[in-house]
Order: structure tokens, then sequence, then C-alpha cells
């Protein structure tokens, strides 16, 4: 069917709804709010599947069931709620006409009450018999045609109430998601952490190296960003006393879009203090077992054609081991210089910035040639402290930091650090991103003098991480884009957009 005869015929359906919608309104019936509702179609298959034709006409067990027609079979209708789905018969030889006649003006898309008795088809299918009925809401357009549903990709991420509507994996996906959340709090409150909140909009864009999103205050005169991290804030309450405090929350970086970045995301950032990096190295290990075990009732996740066992133990080694590891031919010396560095680089064809120190063309080796190959769950450690402004530096080595990342499926899962709570050596490492961000690096942060002065009353020893929500909801879901675990996640303009 083309696209022009497919929307003429859309838009006929459309006029034709709003004729019915037209009609309701001038018998005053239309959008009414007087049914409620006192089952659900999963409860009812649940509690009712088991019984004979004969057990359930004797019962005469009247519901009240609401729902999206979503199928018109002759005298059967097949509803959607939030649980699941019901079909609804309407006996068209025993009812009243005046049901028989309301009932036929329906359309598929339409949201109805329905009440009677829990019956059961020759077949062993369970319908509620129409005893009366309500048309709650017109729906005006029709929903994607039955057989092939939304299957347009972008359209599904646009449209995100019609693809919950019309696929079951969707509704599925987010009903996980849910219950990956409710897991993690679950497991960090058993362990004694609080859970807090802290500013979105910042006075300084800290806790992270990323591009930040300014926004305006009226009344305060000022330029605030949107937080890329709650990190700063939430080591000032461990200063404070709370030892143990976490946050689910929404972080925002003014960067790319890809299938492993929204501007707009979910992390779970932990913080606890008298512990350090392998502590949390553990936790992470028990904590992410454990929400996996209790959402899927396995350890072993398939992932794409891979498949991962949780259950085993997460193999660790220091980013330069890594980095030789997977990159054959290159020596140790060839990573302990900048010289050396830059012309491994240079053979890679790594792009490498003039103001680059040593660090930070490792890890751009490091992310380039390494990441995607981290398959298993890998913890990868000592991330050189040119890219770790925020991380404790190591006893034996004070090039590197006591800091790790998780990676599985190729992708990074979570970072964590033993703490910097030296207020002197934090202090020059926000000098050194400041300057960073003078010579044109806009992720550099910015020096934040308040939480020096935090850290000059003192903060204990500590360790904290960021979790990944999203990334881990692919991990648990099976799902290849993060568009497919975030319910409206940011879109390119569609062409005739305008803004606003």
């Amino acid at each position: 069917m083309s696209d022009k005869k497919s929307f003429h015929d859309e838009s006929r359906l459309v006029a034709q709804r709003r004729a019915k919608l037209e009609s309701l309104r001038l018998k005053g019936v239309a959008f009414p709010n007087r049914f409620r509702r006192d089952s659900y179609a999963q409860d009812l298959q649940e509690n009712f599947h088991g019984r004979s034709r004969d057990e359930l006409v004797e019962s005469n067990h009247c519901v009240a069931v609401g729902g999206r027609i979503m199928a018109i079979r002759s005298s059967f209708l097949v509803l959607q709620d939030m649980t699941g789905r019901i079909q609804a018969y309407i006996d068209r030889k025993n009812s009243e006409e005046s049901l028989v006649n309301d009932t036929d003006t329906w359309d598929v898309g339409d949201i109805v009450g329905i009440t009677g008795p829990v019956q059961k088809s020759k077949k062993g299918d369970l319908y509620v018999r129409v005893q009366s009925a309500v048309l709650l809401t017109k729906s005006l357009r029709p929903l994607p045609e039955k057989f092939h549903g939304l299957v347009n990709q972008e359209q599904r991420y646009r449209q995100r109430y019609v693809d919950l509507m019309m696929n079951a994996d969707t509704r599925s996906v987010f009903r996980r998601r849910t219950e990956i959340l409710q897991c993690l709090r679950r497991f960090l409150v058993d362990r004694r952490f609080v859970e807090v909140e802290t500013p979105m909009m910042q006075s300084i864009a800290g806790g992270a190296t990323a591009r930040p999103f300014k926004t305006y205050h009226n009344a305060l005169g000022r330029t605030l960003y949107m937080r890329v991290a709650p990190e700063l804030y939430l080591k000032r309450l461990v200063v404070g006393g709370m030892e143990r405090v976490f946050e689910i929350n929404r972080n925002f970086r003014n960067e790319g879009l890809s299938p492993q970045h929204n501007p707009e995301f979910t992390m779970l950032e932990f913080y606890q203090a008298y512990s350090d990096f392998h502590d949390l190295m553990g936790l992470t290990e028990e904590m992410i077992r454990w929400v996996c075990y209790e959402v899927l009732g396995t350890t072993s996740v398939q992932y794409g054609d891979e498949s991962y066992d949780l259950a085993d133990p997460f193999p660790r080694m220091t980013m330069k081991e890594s980095i030789l590891h997977f990159n054959t031919g290159i020596v140790e010396e060839d990573l302990d210089t900048l010289e050396g560095a830059r012309s491994l680089a240079e053979e890679l064809c790594i792009p490498i910035e003039s103001s680059y120190r040593l660090g930070k063309v490792q890890a751009e080796i490091f992310e380039k040639t390494v990441e995607g190959k981290l398959r298993n769950p890998t913890f990868i450690t000592a991330f050189p402290c040119d890219v770790s402004p925020l991380a404790r530096r190591n006893d034996h080595d004070p090039f590197v930091t006591d800091r790790f990342e998780l990676f599985v499926g190729g992708r990074e899962i979570a970072n964590g650090f033993s703490e910097l709570n030296d207020p002197e050596d934090q202090a020059e490492r926000f000098r050194l991103q400041a300057a960073e961000k003078q010579t044109g690096d806009n992720e550099a942060m910015s020096y934040d003098a308040d939480y020096i002065r935090a850290l000059e009353y003192g903060l204990p020893p500590a360790a904290g991480e960021g979790i990944g929500v999203d990334r881990l909801v692919m991990l648990l879901t099976g799902s290849n884009n993060i568009r497919d675990v975030i319910l409206f996640p940011q879109m390119r303009p569609e062409s005739g957009d305008h803004e606003r």
C-alpha cells in the first residue's frame, strides 16, 4: 500500500470516528468517568483457568473489567489492560437491543468498561459475558495493522504510547526495568544505605568529565548547569556523617546520540565510608549477580549471540595489562612515555589532541582498542590520574588511581574508586582540570571551592561508585540499543518539525 493511499485511508477512518464521537457528545455521554473496575485480566486468567465451563456457569462470578479493545471478532471483543488480555462476549440473541446497538459502534482502540459473569468457551478460552457495557474513551486514531503492529523502530521510539499498546515485548522490558530498580534499592537499603536526593540544577557542573547542558535562572540572574553527576553532593553528605548514601538519579550530558548514549540517562550512585575500591568491586559483583537472579530467576544472561554466567567470578586486570593483552605486538615500554604512547596511538589511527597528557593518551588507546573486546564481566583497574580527577592515587604508583570500571558485553556498566579525601591534592587536580577547560576541553571540570571547603572539614576514608542503570537494563533484557530501555529517548527532529 502506498504512503499516500495509507494516509487517505487513515484520514477517512479518523473522520468516521470523529463523527461517532460527535454523536456521543450530542447525547451527553462522551468520556464518562462513572465506571469502576474491580478485576484485572491476568488475575482472572490465573484464578479461573482451572474451572470447568459448568463450574463457572454455576458460580456466576460477576466482574467489572476495563481496557482497550485490541480486536473485534464477531461477537467477541479482546480487551487489554495493564496486566494482560481477556475476551468479552456479546450475546446478541439474548441481550437488550440497546446494548447490542451501542457495542456495534465500537472500534478497535476504544477504551471500554464491561460487567458480567466469567465464563469459558468450548475451546477453553476464558471470557466475560457482557451484561452491561460503557464506552469510556473514543479512540480517534486507528491502531497499527494487527499482524505487523508498530514495526518501524524509529516510530516506536517517537510514539512509545502506541508501541506499549501493540508490543508485549516492549511492555515486558519496562516491567523488568522497574523490577531491576526495585532490587537495586532493596539490596542497598538492606545494607544500611540511605536513599537521598541531590540538586539537578547546579552552579558548577562537577562530578564527572562531561560537557554539561546550560540553563538560566531568571530570579537569581545566573547560569546554572544540569547535573552531569551527583557525586560531589553525595560526598558532601558523607562529610556530614551520612556514611552510606545512594541516589538513583537522572543525569544530563551534552553529548552525541548512539546505541549506548542518550543525553538524559539514569545512574545509581552510592558511597560507603570506611571502605576502598576493592570492597566496592566485591559489593558490585554480589549486587549484579543477586539482582540478575531476583529478576531473571537465573544468573545466566543471554545477550545477542553471547551468554554470560554471572555466577562466575569477574576477572580483574589493570588498564595497562588489558592494552597489552588485547594488542599483540605492543610492549610495555611503548606505554610508559608520552612520546611512545603518542607514536603508538598514531600507528593505531587514534586521534590525539596536543593537550593530552600521558594518562589521557593511554585511556584513549584503551577505549579504542580494548573496551569492545571485554565481553565477559571484567573489572579494569588502575586508571591514570590524568583521567580520574576525583579518585585516590595508588599508594605504590601515584601515576594511577585506585579506580575500576566494570565491562560486560563490550560496554561499561559501572565506574568506582577509592575517594580522594586529601583537600590539597583535590584542589590541585581541580586547578589542572580548570586549565584544560581553558585550553578548549569542554568536558573538563571546573574548580569547586565549596567542595574543597567540605573536604577540609574531613571526609573519612571512603569509596564510591556509579552504575549505569540503562546499560544494566540493556544487559538483563537483551536489548542492543539504549533507546529500547528508555521510555522516551531523545530523538533527532522529524522532517517538518519546527522548534517553538
